[in-house]
């Protein structure tokens, strides 16, 4: 793995305005992305993992200039994308769709499908894009036999490993894997991930891979960036973050992970929903479900901090987060307080 950079995201902003009325008048703004800084070097996997809503698929949108930033830049191995440029980027830099039976078109046969990005950059005549397509057929473990065949005669593994193959067929040394794998049976995705692996070893590819489940991100990534709420919550080298999380939030998703032999029998239960981008709270945008919220949370907002050697996190108590015993301490100090206060609500 390099450490030269292919893509830098720098104080990326996307929002949408949302209009009513007979004159579509703007009633409010959706922040969906809100100032995402991140950096992804190339031969690594960088792990992109939060829950629904919380920015990431709008964020692949506006790599790939599917979506216009509202602010901030995206660089690729060192120039500025525009959305004039898209068609320039797209040799470049993949996607592989999370709905295997609908990324698909249907009335296509699977060589065609394939081979359409060929077509379309005009990488050779009919004789080369069929061998080009027997042998991607081949290295993502499909019968060659078979490119005459349509989508429904497929499985959703089979359809997944289509799509996988349609976006190497260019060579991209992007990939972007958006909830790749969520659509698929759980011994499925082992052999998807698996394959992705191999692929990657194999063409020494670079991934973004966008999951909402921090353990199938843990196994993929070298490094993690959590998002909430349209921002970078963490950020660090996986097997660090999944030891000693330094964000309440990310500390919530790897309780929830199922194991046998969890060193944490704490279960962090987050209270309410996520609140909406259209009106997100002051501070802390995390702080109205934090387990270790205090009143700063909610007064001051902090910024994404570098707390130790790679360890970036956006936490006023990240330092106490990283002592187990300081952690645990909190964690169970606003367990009592939140027990009190509905206690109280109760007899009232």
């Amino acid at each position: 793995m390099s450490e030269q950079p292919i893509l830098e995201v720098r104080d990326l902003v996307k929002h949408f305005p949302v209009r009513s009325g007979i004159l579509g008048q703007r009633r409010a703004t959706v922040r969906a992305v809100d100032g995402v800084s991140l950096t992804v070097n190339e031969g690594e996997t960088l792990g992109l993992v939060g829950e629904s809503g919380c920015g990431k698929s709008t964020l692949v949108k506006a790599i790939l200039q599917l979506e216009e930033p509202t602010g901030g830049e995206i660089r690729f191995r060192g120039s500025r994308l525009i959305p004039a440029d898209a068609h320039k980027i797209r040799r470049d830099i993949q996607i592989v769709f999370q709905d295997p039976y609908q990324s698909l078109p249907p009335r296509m046969n699977v060589g065609d499908i394939i081979g359409d990005p060929l077509r379309i950059h005009k990488l050779g005549d009919k004789s080369a894009i069929e061998a080009r397509v027997h042998q991607l057929m081949h290295e993502v473990g499909l019968n060659p036999e078979r490119a005459g065949q349509y989508p429904f005669q497929f499985s959703g593994g089979q359809r997944q490993r289509i799509g996988i193959a349609r976006a190497l067929a260019v060579r991209p040394s992007l990939l972007l894997l958006d909830e790749s794998v969520s659509a698929l049976d759980v011994s499925v995705q082992a052999q998807v991930l698996n394959l992705l692996k191999d692929l990657q070893d194999r063409h020494n590819l670079t991934y973004i891979f966008i999951s909402h489940d921090l353990g199938i991100v843990s196994h993929m990534s070298d490094r993690i960036a959590v998002m909430y709420l349209g921002k970078v919550v963490e950020l660090g080298p996986a097997a660090e973050i999944m030891e000693r999380p330094l964000h309440p939030y990310t500390l919530a998703l790897l309780s929830a992970i199922p194991s046998l032999s969890r060193k944490r029998s704490t279960r962090i239960r987050l209270l309410g929903e996520p609140p909406k981008p259209t009106n997100p709270p002051s501070g802390c945008p995390f702080h109205p479900r934090c387990p270790i919220a205090r009143n700063t949370c909610a007064e001051s907002t902090p910024q994404l901090f570098e707390w130790r050697p790679g360890r970036l996190s956006a936490c006023h108590f990240a330092k106490d987060l990283f002592d187990e015993r300081n952690a645990l301490s909190m964690l169970e100090t606003n367990r009592i307080a939140r027990e009190d206060i509905r206690t109280e609500r109760t007899t009232s």
